[in-house]
């Protein structure tokens, strides 16, 4: 300050000075003190034990240090607050009851669930825990960033390189200026399956993560009820977790029960718990209690309450969730710092910021070890040119007058670096023998091979994606232990199926793309020959194209041109009445523009999946079979179920039991018929096999599974068509060209449709300029498979026929009233969704 300031008062405004003052101190708690990083999981404290531990030696293998000499430790060199808050946080380290995997190995009191505190640190000791090696693995090799501690004499790490996911793992709490976190620890093992299935996939989403990541892994225990918590804790950030205590009814000895409670909801006092219970019992808040007692010893926890003679235990147990901790809320709140500004995340998005933060570890790691190896390499080449003119170096340094001259020397004659000269200086004369000069060309070629390795993994992020996959799973083979938090579905939670009334449904999809439900019920059954009642309006160039019989409860799979499959249950699709056209089905899932469904099938039970697969075809030719189980954990998202080419479409998908026959037919009336075993089972994101060798002009138009007794109908762009027995088709090797289905001609035009046909079915025939004609399948003629067939439809000059399908609309009367709704019927694919007439 100026001298002349001196005395002198300058004016503020308050509200300024407070607004000012006030940020500063609000980024200062949010920053550096009550949020953990979104990287280590790591509060500021926490980071700075651990690292001064380490730097003290306190490590696994050695013997354990007193906690006031780690407190001091730390508040001398890295925090200058009071040593209570170093020591509690030490303490929540070490305490198992309180994170899922302790960073701290304690011995003495460090508390206990009772809401003991911990011992004065003069007589506790402690170490640093295994897991806790793997924090700070490499960092010694400048994998994290340092800045100066308070005082600038010595270099803290920003962030630890944590090679596990410690966030997520163990969990963080934190109240800050208008803002909190509170994010629920996990179990290791299927953290680390997480992060596995992000390196695999980086698309992948939240759901998918779900799959590995079932739910919060509570240190205590417990049973979580229902995921609707879970879901929107790792979907949006926030979620209401409902945690409750895992108890068992036991009887006694003159009619008598008692509770026992063996473990409880997470962060609950246990003796005020206890207290809790008692207080109810003394102001009769609960009846029926005779007595309770703590019987908790170092096996394990264990509440005992006995009640009274005829009394119901679960009108007691249920009374004690209702009013005491024994059932407990936790409100998670997934806030983290991401580049020092706190953010609520989702699960993908922390899992995101944990990847990219082991990239740039390994990458920083590789980078110092490339290092360290050239700067070896270098002191090598020199020492080897030495060895290598041995006697005139010899000569050089006897002949200088001082060390200078003889290094000034040495770089001058053989062009070596200051460095390298050096070395050769201070090269003791043992290494002249033969056997240690091999031992220099031997570490020289290793160090070759590890510098090419490290320039290697710095160019390709494949590896170093790789590398980190390699070193998290071994943490886990290392580290992992068994859940200790149940998921259930118990009775309290409200889950959708349990409000929606099981029933069978016929669900339709018209060819535009309407879908809707209604009940079996709706359609009578009639005698053969009956006219049927109307079971969907559409519009005049629409028809329904497939129907499925399905329980509400059941989900059904929807297959898309570009390959992807959704899944929906049938209670999602809206309930329509008979002469309702439905809901668009781009309503109801996320298909892109220009993607259509192509085929809708229903997802089996469990048992009813067992050995049945999913066999596609593709516009070009293209064929897959994939297991049916690959499907069984679908989302309205939906999921890739065959790689396609750019300009190739998905036209079908059938259900098979393994043992089926395939048939595809092409625009230029070839067809092709081959055992689905030609398909060896593949996954989801494969692109499958040829299934037909097409020319350059041609294109699949339809594809069938292969039944006994049915007709193969081919109707051309024109109208023309001919029913063919199905033995006239011979089977062939997968791949090949085919046989002539249909004589071509000019007359009637390319090939529209072939499908498998019955006698006492209908078809639909439409053309481009919207006109639909029905035809009984039992009208249309027999012919060899050489001929063209018969006029089975005027198309007016211009126009084209577009579409074939059943007349799934007064079919629907005939539905077999004895038929399981999501089970695989015995008649093949093709025929699914046309049911047999009820006699």
């Amino acid at each position: 300050m100026d001298d002349k300031n001196i005395g002198h008062l300058t004016p503020l405004n308050i509200e300024d000075e407070l607004k000012k003052s006030f940020i500063s101190y609000a980024m200062a708690v949010i920053v550096s003190r009550a949020l953990p990083d979104v990287r280590d999981g790591l509060k500021p404290v926490h980071r700075r034990i651990l690292y001064s531990m380490n730097e003290l030696g306190v490590t696994p293998d050695k013997p354990y240090r007193k906690s006031a000499r780690i407190v001091g430790d730390v508040l001398g060199k890295y925090h200058p607050h009071g040593d209570s808050s170093v020591y509690d946080a030490m303490v929540r380290l070490a305490q198992d009851f309180t994170i899922r995997a302790p960073l701290v190995d304690g011995q003495g009191n460090f508390g206990s669930v009772d809401g003991d505190g911990a011992a004065a640190m003069r007589y506790t000791e402690a170490r640093l825990s295994k897991l806790s090696m793997e924090m700070i693995r490499d960092i010694d090799k400048e994998t994290v960033d340092f800045y100066p501690n308070f005082d600038e004499t010595l270099m803290q790490p920003a962030v630890m390189p944590s090679r596990f996911p410690n966030l997520l793992v163990n969990g963080s709490s934190g109240i800050a200026v208008g803002m909190a976190t509170n994010i629920p620890p996990h179990n290791l093992g299927e953290v680390i399956d997480g992060v596995v299935c992000m390196l695999d996939n980086p698309d992948c989403t939240v759901d998918d993560l779900m799959q590995h990541i079932k739910g919060p892994d509570f240190p205590t225990g417990g049973v979580i009820l229902g995921r609707r918590g879970i879901y929107d804790a790792y979907h949006t950030g926030k979620g209401k977790i409902v945690v409750r205590a895992k108890s068992e009814i036991e009887e006694m000895s003159a009619g008598r029960q008692r509770i026992v409670v063996t473990e409880i909801p997470y962060m609950v006092n246990k003796a005020r718990l206890i207290e809790k219970i008692a207080e109810m019992v003394h102001e009769k808040s609960v009846e029926g209690i005779s007595d309770i007692r703590d019987e908790s010893d170092r096996s394990g926890m264990r509440i005992v309450i006995e009640l009274k003679r005829d009394v119901n235990a679960n009108v007691v147990l249920n009374t004690l969730y209702k009013h005491t901790q024994l059932q407990d809320t936790f409100g998670a709140i997934m806030l983290a710092l991401v580049d020092g500004e706190p953010k609520i995340l989702s699960l993908k998005q922390m899992i995101h910021h944990y990847v990219e933060h082991q990239e740039d570890v390994i990458r920083r790691r590789t980078k110092y070890d490339l290092d360290k190896a050239e700067a070896r390499s270098h002191i090598l080449e020199g020492l080897l040119i030495a060895l290598d003119n041995i006697d005139e170096v010899i000569a050089l340094i006897r002949a200088s007058r001082t060390t200078q001259e003889a290094r000034e020397g040495l770089m001058e004659r053989f062009a070596l670096s200051e460095r390298q000269a050096q070395a050769i200086l201070d090269m003791r004369l043992q290494r002249l023998t033969g056997l240690e000069r091999d031992k220099l060309e031997a570490e020289y070629a290793e160090l070759q091979k590890l510098i090419a390795y490290y320039k290697q993994v710095l160019s390709d992020e494949g590896m170093v994606l790789g590398i980190i996959k390699d070193e998290i799973l071994e943490i886990k083979r290392k580290y992992a232990d068994e859940r200790r938090t149940e998921i259930s579905s118990i009775e309290g939670e409200i889950d959708m199926l349990d409000l929606i009334d099981e029933e069978d449904m016929v669900v339709t999809m018209t060819h535009m793309g309407y879908v809707k439900r209604l009940p079996k019920t709706t359609y009578r059954a009639q005698k053969r020959g009956g006219k049927g009642i109307i079971g969907t309006t559409t519009r005049e160039d629409d028809y329904v194209e497939q129907l499925v019989v399905i329980s509400t409860h059941d989900p059904l799979m929807f297959f898309t041109t570009r390959g992807r499959v959704y899944q929906l249950n049938c209670y999602e699709i809206p309930e329509a009445g008979r002469a309702a056209r439905g809901t668009a089905i781009v309503n109801l899932l996320q298909i892109d523009p220009g993607e259509k469904v192509t085929t809708m099938l229903p997802l089996p039970r469990d048992k009813a999946a067992e050995g049945c697969y999913l066999v596609m075809g593709t516009k070009k030719g293209t064929v897959k079979r994939t297991a049916l189980s690959e499907f069984m954990n679908l989302r309205k998202s939906g999921l890739i179920a065959l790689v396609l080419r750019e300009d190739d479409d998905l036209i079908g998908v059938r259900l098979t039991h393994g043992q089926s026959e395939m048939m595809l037919g092409t625009r230029n009336g070839m067809a092709i018929r081959f055992p689905e075993s030609d398909m060896r089972p593949i996954g989801r994101n494969a692109m499958g096999v040829r299934g037909i060798e097409l020319s350059d002009d041609d294109e699949v138009v339809d594809m069938a599974m292969v039944e006994d007794g049915a007709m193969v109908l081919s109707i051309t762009e024109n109208g023309f068509g001919k029913r063919t027995p199905i033995d006239a088709y011979r089977v062939q090797s997968r791949s090949g060209k085919g046989i002539k289905a249909i004589q071509m001609s000019e007359k009637a035009g390319l090939l529209t449709a072939q499908l498998l046909v019955h006698d006492d079915e209908d078809i639909l025939m439409i053309t481009d300029d919207g006109t639909i004609i029905r035809t009984a399948v039992a009208d249309i003629p027999v012919h060899g498979r050489s001929t063209m067939g018969v006029r089975l439809m005027r198309v007016a000059e211009g126009s084209k026929l577009v579409g074939i399908a059943r007349a799934e609309a007064e079919a629907e009367e005939n539905i077999d009233e004895e038929a399981a709704p999501s089970e695989l019927s015995d008649a093949p694919e093709d025929s699914l969704n046309a049911p047999e007439e009820n006699e």
